[in-house]
């Protein structure tokens, strides 16, 4: 599907600077793009290959607009606008609503008339699907699940019992949400399971990644607001809650019945300790290890950066020895304070 700069500037909110009648029917790399492609430049890191790009136009900010040679979409915020149009030039491909002859449904489950039910799917006891949603081909929803409309779940994502998922929720490959929580009771030498009672409960507008696990509840239910999204293999225990439009990476590690406010950013390989609290807007950096409550907005970070191999040994050796370090500086300082007028240590 074509659609015109002019047509496009008008609905994105885009200044556009060239020729409203020119045509883009697909997206493209700076460096890859060709005759009908649409560009983008959001990162400066690719702003040298602005100035040779083959794209029919590009879209970009104001300051950037000068140095590009072709037509210009200028937004001030280009890659939210790039993100709105590759969606209308690549939209999914509707789905065949109704269930493959390969599915199981059980009876007592309320399927929507638009909704699509792929090969291999089972749909439990008294689930519902709501209007327009599509469950992925060996999807399993074991029972009392509830999907809202406008749903996707991709292939083998698995829903246990009384998960409930808002309107508009992607949910990728392998994803698992309401296995059992991690609960168990020191028993003399062993250990005895805590049955896991609650649910997970997922608002609307909330992508959740590949191979990611959500917890259910122990009594009470895991909560994932409004608007967030989770990136692939992240494990969220149970009882924790999250606020709306907050994004967390990759293999992020988030311990039982934590609360993570609003809009917070969580980077990659996170590790966050159970019963804690953070407050809203939020940032964590890559690698760090929040092992306290937060209650100020801002950036926190906790990891080392990589260092050449020779260096990191020498930095750990200092660190083994600034414990005998304190000790000796402590010695000193007491004996500096603890000496009186007129002494040796006072000469």
């Amino acid at each position: 599907m074509g659609l015109t700069l002019g047509e496009l500037a008008v609905r994105f909110g885009c200044e556009l600077r060239g020729d409203p009648a020119a045509v883009v029917a697909r997206v493209a790399t700076l460096g890859g793009a060709g005759p009908g492609d649409l560009g983008f430049l959001a990162n400066p890191h690719y702003r040298a290959q602005l100035a040779a790009t083959r794209a029919t136009a590009v879209v970009l900010d104001a300051q950037a607009a000068p140095q590009c040679p072709v037509a210009t979409l200028v937004h001030s915020n280009p890659y939210a606008a790039y993100a709105r149009i590759a969606a209308l030039l690549h939209p999914d491909p509707p789905a065949t609503p109704g269930a493959h002859p390969g599915a199981h449904v059980d009876p007592g489950a309320q399927i929507a008339p638009s909704a699509s039910i792929g090969a291999g799917a089972v749909i439990g006891p008294r689930c519902m699907v709501g209007e327009r949603s599509r469950i992925g081909a060996g999807c399993v929803l074991v029972a009392d699940v509830q999907v809202g409309a406008d749903c996707r779940l991709h292939p083998r994502v698995t829903l246990e019992p009384g998960t409930q998922l808002g309107a508009r929720v992607s949910v990728q490959s392998g994803a698992v949400i309401g296995s059992d929580g991690f609960g168990f009771a020191r028993d003399g030498a062993g250990w005895t399971k805590v049955p896991q009672l609650g649910r997970v409960r997922i608002g609307d507008d909330v992508e959740i990644g590949a191979n990611t696990t959500i917890d259910r509840g122990a009594i009470d239910d895991t909560v994932i607001a409004a608007g967030v999204k989770l990136d692939n293999q992240i494990q969220v225990a149970h009882n924790v809650q999250i606020g709306e439009h907050t994004v967390i990476a990759a293999c992020v590690g988030i311990s039982g019945s934590t609360r993570i406010g609003a809009r917070c950013m969580i980077a990659g390989a996170v590790g966050i300790v159970g019963h804690l609290d953070i407050c809203d807007d939020v940032v964590v950096t890559g690698l760090s290890m929040v092992s306290h409550s937060i209650s100020t907005p801002g950036v926190y970070s906790g990891g080392i950066p990589a260092e050449p191999s020779a260096v990191w040994r020498r930095l750990v050796g200092r660190f083994k020895r600034l414990d005998a370090l304190a000790g000796r500086v402590t010695q000193l300082e007491r004996g500096t304070h603890g000496s009186k007028p007129g002494s040796k240590t006072d000469e």
